[in-house]
């Protein structure tokens, strides 16, 4: 028994969403600093589910990167392998949001410390001491972060760990496309759960139909477990040959839409964990959309998202609700 003993390691970036909570008296737009970035989103919500958790990353060693590091010890995610880079700032992001909560961003990355991360820079015994793997495609815009995300799976893979994938596709943040699907595809090559969204699946595949995307999925790929978001649509569940659809859990009350998909992914983590992957039953897997989407549909309703990812005790009462 090695050092470590995790059940998800997240790998990627670490930042501050700045996202507008208000107006000066001088009518200037006032932004609060929220923690953020989709690996840690995930990390967080599993927390919470009290699940043992460590991120991989590089911030800043600055008045942000010091904050972050903080918050990630204050929700109990470890830190064993977050670097701090004194020679690059920590990665921001400015959050526009709309009258629906959807948002936009401005991204202050060229470069970021989270792009810095080096292949020297990881511990090899967390990566391979974990039960689930989890990345997405920031980690794969520029180097030296892509060979060092590139390597990582490659160790997590060689102890059989399973590697979870969501695009979480930026398109400001890519040179161009055609690279961006390139990454993708690789990470869609190598994982065994992916969550992604309606719009990235045609993006990938060029379908605009959701059961021709995932069928190009499975001809492609081997993915045990495929998850689509859907927004306000809900969200669906492809593995094996069968299919299981989840209904959305709508709110009057967005505020901010940050977040909802890396939440959604974690709850998909948590029955991954709680009951394995190879023997998951269509009752599972509705239990499984329903929870996801529960969760995701609470965290709509608050700003920012890696510090107010929602109590367990949250998302069965709105369960409970909806059944009701």
């Amino acid at each position: 028994m090695g050092k470590y003993e995790i059940d998800v390691v997240a790998l990627g970036e670490l930042l501050m969403d700045f996202t507008v909570n208000g107006v000066s008296e001088q009518g200037n737009l006032l932004f609060e600093a929220n923690p953020g970035g989709a690996p840690c989103n995930v990390l967080s919500m599993l927390s919470k589910l009290r699940y043992k958790t460590s991120f991989i990353g590089k911030v800043g060693d600055d008045l942000f990167g010091r904050r972050l590091k903080g918050v990630l010890e204050e929700l109990k995610i470890g830190t064993e392998n977050l670097m701090m880079d004194a020679a690059y700032k920590t990665t921001l992001a400015f959050v526009h949001t709309a009258a629906d909560g959807d948002r936009d961003f401005s991204f202050y990355r060229k470069p970021g410390a989270d792009m810095m991360l080096k292949e020297s820079e990881l511990d090899s015994e967390l990566i391979t001491s974990t039960r689930i793997f989890h990345i997405g495609s920031l980690s794969m815009t520029d180097e030296p972060v892509y060979s060092a995300t590139r390597t990582a799976i490659e160790k997590a893979k060689e102890k059989g760990v399973l590697i979870s994938f969501d695009p979480n596709l930026r398109i400001p943040l890519w040179d161009n496309l055609a690279l961006a699907k390139q990454r993708i595809e690789y990470g869609l090559s190598v994982c065994d759960i992916l969550k992604i969204s309606e719009e990235e699946l045609e993006f990938i595949t060029g379908y605009s139909t959701i059961e021709e995307g995932v069928a190009a999925l499975k001809r492609e790929y081997k993915i045990a477990l495929i998850t689509v978001t859907l927004g306000k649509y809900g969200s669906k569940a492809y593995y094996k040959d069968f299919s299981v659809t989840g209904a959305p859990f709508l709110r009057e009350n967005v505020v901010d839409t940050t977040g909802a998909g890396d939440t959604f992914c974690a709850c998909i983590l948590h029955f991954v964990l709680a009951h394995g992957i190879e023997k998951l039953t269509a009752v599972l897997l509705a239990n499984m959309l329903m929870y996801a989407n529960a969760a995701a549909s609470l965290i709509t309703s608050k700003k920012g998202s890696l510090y107010v990812m929602p109590e367990e005790r949250e998302i069965l009462e709105l369960m409970q609700t909806a059944e009701g």
